[in-house]
C-alpha cells in the first residue's frame, strides 16, 4: 500500500473518528486499517491519533498532518482527472431534505446516473443539521437561509412561498385580509433544526419583511407534518408552493394574504470550506444546479 493510500485512510479514520467506520467505507479489513496506521505513525515517528475504546480523535501533530493530506490527495485527484481525462467514478454520498428530493432531484436521477455510470450514489435524507465530516457525507441539499460558515454554500433555487390554512380552519378563524386581521389566529408552529425555536411567519409589505409570531396548537419539526397539520385544520402555514401544489388543487388548502407573500426561500448545496471538489461531488453539483435551474421550480 503506498504512502497516498495511507493518506486516504488516515484521512477518512481522522474524518470519521473510527477505525471501523472509515475501514467500511474504504471496503478494507479493519485489520489492515489498523496495521497501516500503526507503520504511518512509525514512518513519521509521531502519534498522530489517539485512541480510547469510545472514540478516536487527532493528535497536535495529526491536525497538522491531517490539514496537509488534504491537499496532496485533492492535489493528485484533480492532476489524475485532467490528465487520463476519466470520467467521475467512486462512491458519492449525498444528504438531501426530503420533499426537495422527492419532487425535484430523484424524478431526474436516472439521467445523472446513465451520464455517470461510475458513480455510485447513496442518498440520505434529513432536515436536521449533519456533520459532513464526522458522518462522511459528501454534500448536502437543505432549504433555508444559511449561516454555517464551516460549509460552502452553493445556491441552486429560489423558491416561491405562499400562506395557507385549511377551509375548515378558516370558517371557524376567518380569513385574514390584512397583518391586523392576524389577531386571534393560530399557526402550526416550524421548529428549526438549528436553534430549537420556531420560526416566525414572514410577510412581504412594501418592500420589507414583517415578521410575525402567532401562537400555535401544535409543533413540529417535519415537513411532511407541517403541511399535514394545516390540512387537518391546526392553524397557518407558511411553504414553497411547489410543496402543496396539490393541496391547492384539490381545495385541501386556500391561499391567503397573497398580496404579502413571505420571501421566497433559498435552496443550496453545502460541502465542507477545506476540501477540494472531488470530480463526482463537482459533477453532482454542477448537475443539480442544471436540474432546479431548467425546473424553474414553483412556477
Amino acid at each position: 500500500m503506498d504512502r497516498f493510500q495511507e493518506m486516504q485512510v488516515f484521512v477518512r479514520i481522522a474524518e470519521r473518528n473510527s477505525f471501523s467506520q472509515a475501514a467500511d467505507d474504504l471496503q478494507l479489513p479493519r485489520a489492515t486499517v489498523t496495521n497501516l496506521i500503526k507503520r504511518l505513525e512509525a514512518r513519521l515517528g509521531a502519534r498522530l491519533l489517539e485512541r480510547t475504546t469510545r472514540s478516536v480523535r487527532l493528535t497536535h501533530d495529526g491536525e497538522a498532518y491531517y490539514q496537509r493530506c488534504l491537499r496532496l490527495l485533492a492535489d493528485l485527484d484533480e492532476a489524475e482527472s485532467s490528465f487520463r481525462h476519466a470520467a467521475p467514478s467512486g462512491l458519492l454520498r449525498v444528504n438531501l431534505q426530503g420533499t426537495l428530493a422527492r419532487h425535484f432531484v430523484l424524478p431526474a436521477l436516472p439521467a445523472f446516473l446513465a451520464q455517470y455510470p461510475g458513480i455510485a450514489l447513496h442518498i440520505s435524507e434529513d432536515d436536521r443539521l449533519v456533520d459532513l465530516v464526522q458522518e462522511g457525507i459528501d454534500c448536502v441539499l437543505r432549504a433555508g437561509t444559511l449561516a454555517d460558515s464551516q460549509m460552502v454554500a452553493r445556491r441552486v433555487a429560489l423558491l416561491p412561498q405562499l400562506s395557507c390554512a385549511s377551509p375548515g380552519y378558516l370558517a371557524r378563524f376567518g380569513e385574514p385580509a390584512q397583518l391586523a386581521d392576524l389577531a386571534g389566529h393560530y399557526a402550526v408552529n416550524y421548529q428549526s433544526s438549528a436553534t430549537g425555536r420556531a420560526m416566525p411567519l414572514l410577510f412581504g409589505v412594501a418592500g420589507e419583511v414583517r415578521s410575525i409570531q402567532l401562537p400555535a396548537l401544535l409543533s413540529v419539526t417535519g415537513a411532511e407534518l407541517y403541511a399535514t397539520a394545516a390540512v387537518a385544520g391546526m392553524g397557518l402555514i407558511q411553504v414553497p408552493r411547489y410543496r402543496v401544489a396539490g393541496e391547492l388543487a384539490r381545495g385541501e388548502l386556500r391561499e391567503v394574504l397573497s398580496a404579502l407573500p413571505p420571501p421566497p426561500l433559498p435552496v443550496s448545496l453545502l460541502y465542507p470550506q477545506n476540501r477540494q471538489l472531488s470530480p463526482r461531488v463537482r459533477v453532482f453539483v454542477q448537475w443539480l444546479t442544471a436540474v432546479f435551474a431548467a425546473q424553474e421550480p414553483g412556477r
